[in-house]
């Protein structure tokens, strides 16, 4: 690990007095962005649930998460390439924390592989990864969300899309994606009381980009923050942070929205 080349800042979090108590539920929230996530969620007295792919990752993850913050949030273990598995995962972290009153679709995975070796099943997996699970998410809570009085769905994107990055043409293609499917969400779901808002990372320093960064290209650190208007690299609690607003009734009358947050590179 070179956790060593992720900074530590400290920053004072915005309380928001209306997360307080509500249900969150969280994909993909074993680790990096995930688990920043699912860390702010439960700060703020959220009753947080999350899903993610590998048991030992949940199970770290939300023990650490109690340490920090006094609260313990539930997990369930799928594959959210399976639909059935996803719903039943909703399902039964439902049944703990309660109807869905935010909805986090940030699961995803960005590994490269050139255009030549792109098979078409390769591809259908890609966006069963990084796109479909997030739609399906969203259909399996929103009847719930809505009974319960409305609630805030956000969608994870990307900038990669923005700026075309080479290499992950299925990844780009997916989070390009995402910004219509907010979109239309947001109109569909409007009537019901339930805002639908993504957000847009720039490079985010997790140990698994920072691992990667150091065995294939280790220039790209300064490389990134030259591109950046702020010399300062993202960490994950950056991104909860805007999550946080986004789900939290000050962000009442924003919908249908793609917030940036990546230093200014876009």
């Amino acid at each position: 690990m070179h956790a060593e080349l992720i900074p530590k800042v400290a920053v004072e979090v915005a309380r928001y007095p209306s997360l307080a108590g509500k249900s969150v539920i969280v994909t993909g929230g074993g680790s990096g962005i995930g688990a920043g996530l699912v860390e702010h969620f439960c700060a703020q007295g959220c009753k947080v649930g999350f899903i993610e792919l590998s048991a030992d990752y949940a199970k770290a993850t939300a023990e650490a998460v109690d340490q920090a913050t006094g609260h313990r949030p539930e997990t369930e273990v799928a594959d959210l390439r399976d639909i059935e598995a996803l719903h039943a995962a909703l399902d039964r972290l439902q049944q703990r924390v309660g109807p869905a009153r935010v909805l986090v679709n940030n699961a995803g995975n960005d590994d490269r592989r050139p255009l030549e070796e792109v098979t078409p099943d390769y591809w259908d997996e890609r966006m069963a990864t990084n796109l479909r699970h997030q739609f399906f998410a969203v259909q399996a809570v929103a009847p719930g969300m809505a009974k319960a009085g409305g609630g805030a769905i956000i969608n994870m994107g990307s900038i990669s899309w923005m700026r075309g990055a080479a290499g992950l043409i299925f990844y780009t293609t997916a989070k390009s994606a995402v910004m219509g499917m907010t979109k239309s969400l947001a109109r569909e779901l409007g009537e019901r009381n339930i805002r639908v808002n993504s957000i847009a990372p720039g490079w985010v320093l997790t140990e698994r980009q920072v691992e990667r960064a150091k065995r294939i290209y280790q220039g790209k650190f300064a490389e990134y923050l030259e591109a950046q208007c702020l010399k300062e690299h993202l960490l994950p609690g950056d991104i909860a942070r805007m999550a946080l607003f986004l789900a939290a009734d000050d962000s009442r009358l924003i919908t249908g929205q793609t917030f940036i947050v990546d230093g200014g590179v876009v």
